[in-house]
C-alpha cells in the first residue's frame, strides 16, 4: 500500500468555517447572520458530499447577499480548490507514492485559469477582512478570516501549484493569525486546527526540505500537531469534521489504521454521497490487515481484509456512486489494485490496475499511474514480459510526478516488493 506523502497533509476540506464571539461591532445582523448559517449548513454538506455546483451555488448566494462579508469569496475559492483536486484524483489521501515523489518534477500541471480565479476569488475575500481590520484590529473573527485565507492559499500552493515554500511562508502567516485569535479567545477551538496542521505538516517534512525550512525559521511537531487536531475533533463547533478528516489521513501515515478506519466510518455514514471515505475505509483497513499479517494473527487478517475487499466490490456495484461518478471508477480500481498488491494478490492487483487504466473518461495522471502500478504487480507475479509492456506504456505518456523515471528503473530490473 502506498504511504501517505506530506504532499496529501493539505488536500482535504481545510475550509474556514468557524467564527468566534466579538466584543466588536457586529458584522452581520442577526436577520443576516441566521441566513449567513443557513448558506453555510448547505452549502458545507454539498462540499463533503462532492456535490460542488450546488456548493458553489450556495457559496455565490452568499457573495451577493453578504457583499461586505469575506465568507463568499473565500468559499468559493475553497470549492474551487477542492473540485479541482477532485477532478485531479488528488483528494484521495495515498495516491502519488512517496515525499520524494511528490517533490519531482512532473508535466502534471493545472490550469492557469484555475489559478487566475482562485486567486481573484481569495484577492475579494483578503480585500474584504482588511477593510474590517483597519476599523477593528482586535476582531477575532476578521483575523480569523485572514487566517483562514491565507492557509487556503498554502493548501492551493501545495497541493495544485507545488510551490512549496510559497505554501510555508502563507501557511505560517496562517498559523500566526490564528494563533492571534486564540490570544484573544481561548475557547475558540476552530482556529486551531490550522495552527494543529502545520505544526504536523513542517515536522513531517521529508529531512532536506525540513533543514532548508528550518533555516527559514519554519519549525513544526508532529506530536503537537496531532494532539491540536484530536482537541479540535472533539471541541470545535464548526470545523469537527474538516479534524477527523485530516487525521484520517495523518493516522494513516503514523500506521495508526484502526483510528483512521473509525474516523473514516463515521464520516461516510455522515456523508454518504462521499463514497472516499468509504475508500479511506477499505485503505486503512488493507494496511491494518497487513500489520496483523506481520504479527501472524491469520483469523484477523482474513477478517479486516474481507471487509476492506467487500467495500471496493460494493463501490464498484453502487448505483447511486455509478450514476454519479461513474467516471471516477478509475480511483475506485486503483485502490482497489493497491489492497490486493498489498494483500500478496498480485495477479488480480494487475487486473484492477489495468481497469483503473482503461476506465471512459480516465484521469490521465492517474492513468498513468495505474500502467506503472500494473508493471510492478506483473513483475511480483513473475509476468516479466507483461512488466516490460507496461512499463513502455508509461514511458509512451506524459509523465507524472517520477513515474518516468520508475518505469525506467523497472526496465532495466525486475521490480521487488517494498517492506513497510
Amino acid at each position: 500500500m502506498l504511504r501517505v506523502p506530506f504532499s496529501t497533509l493539505l488536500l482535504l476540506l481545510l475550509v474556514g468555517f468557524g467564527f468566534g464571539q466579538s466584543s466588536q461591532p457586529n458584522w452581520l445582523t442577526a436577520t443576516e447572520r441566521a441566513k449567513f448559517d443557513t448558506l453555510r449548513a448547505a452549502g458545507s454538506e454539498a462540499l463533503f458530499n462532492l456535490d460542488y455546483e450546488a456548493a458553489r451555488k450556495r457559496f455565490k448566494e452568499m457573495a451577493v447577499s453578504f457583499p461586505h462579508y469575506p465568507a463568499g469569496p473565500q468559499f468559493l475559492a475553497d470549492t474551487l480548490w477542492a473540485e479541482t483536486l477532485y477532478q485531479t484524483r488528488r483528494l484521495q489521501s495515498s495516491l502519488y507514492g512517496d515525499d520524494d515523489t511528490f517533490y519531482s518534477t512532473s508535466d502534471d500541471q493545472v490550469d492557469p485559469k484555475v489559478v487566475d480565479e482562485f486567486r481573484m476569488l481569495t484577492r475579494q475575500a483578503r480585500l474584504l477582512t482588511e477593510a474590517r481590520l483597519k476599523q477593528f484590529p482586535k476582531d477575532p473573527e476578521a483575523l480569523y478570516f485572514m487566517g483562514a485565507i491565507e492557509g487556503l492559499k498554502a493548501s492551493f500552493e501545495e497541493a495544485v501549484e507545488r510551490r512549496h515554500f510559497a505554501a510555508l511562508k502563507d501557511g505560517s502567516d496562517a498559523v500566526d493569525k490564528h494563533r492571534q485569535v486564540i490570544k484573544l479567545d481561548p475557547a475558540y477551538r476552530d482556529a486551531e486546527i490550522t495552527i494543529g496542521l502545520y505544526d504536523y505538516t513542517v515536522g513531517a517534512l521529508p529531512l532536506p526540505v525540513k533543514l532548508a525550512a528550518g533555516m527559514l525559521g519554519f519549525r513544526g511537531s508532529k506530536k503537537r500537531g496531532l494532539a491540536t487536531l484530536e482537541r479540535v475533533a472533539k471541541e470545535g463547533h464548526w470545523v469537527p469534521d474538516e479534524a477527523k478528516t485530516l487525521l484520517i489521513v495523518l493516522y494513516t501515515r503514523e500506521q495508526r489504521f484502526g483510528e483512521a478506519a473509525a474516523y473514516a466510518r463515521e464520516l461516510a455514514a455522515k456523508y454518504p454521497r462521499n463514497y472516499l471515505y468509504r475508500l479511506e475505509t477499505a485503505d486503512a483497513l488493507v494496511s491494518e490487515a497487513a500489520l496483523e499479517r506481520q504479527a501472524n494473527q491469520s483469523t484477523a487478517i482474513t477478517t479486516t481484509e474481507r471487509e476492506a475487499f467487500a467495500t471496493f466490490d460494493a463501490l464498484l456495484r453502487d448505483k447511486a456512486v455509478r450514476d454519479t461518478s461513474a467516471r471516477f471508477f478509475d480511483l475506485i480500481h486503483f485502490k482497489y489494485g493497491e489492497a490486493l498488491m498489498t494483500a500478496g494478490d498480485y495477479d488480480r492487483a494487475a487486473k484492477e490496475f489495468m481497469a483503473s487504466a482503461e476506465t471512459p473518461g480516465a484521469q490521465p495522471g492517474l492513468a498513468t499511474m495505474a500502467h506503472l502500478y500494473a508493471a510492478r504487480s506483473m513483475d511480483l507475479a513473475g509476468k516479466r514480459n507483461d512488466a516490460l509492456a507496461q512499463y513502455r506504456m508509461v514511458l509512451a505518456r506524459p509523465n507524472v510526478y517520477d513515474a518516468h523515471n520508475q518505469a525506467q528503473a523497472g526496465l532495466k530490473e525486475v521490480y521487488k516488493k517494498k517492506l513497510s
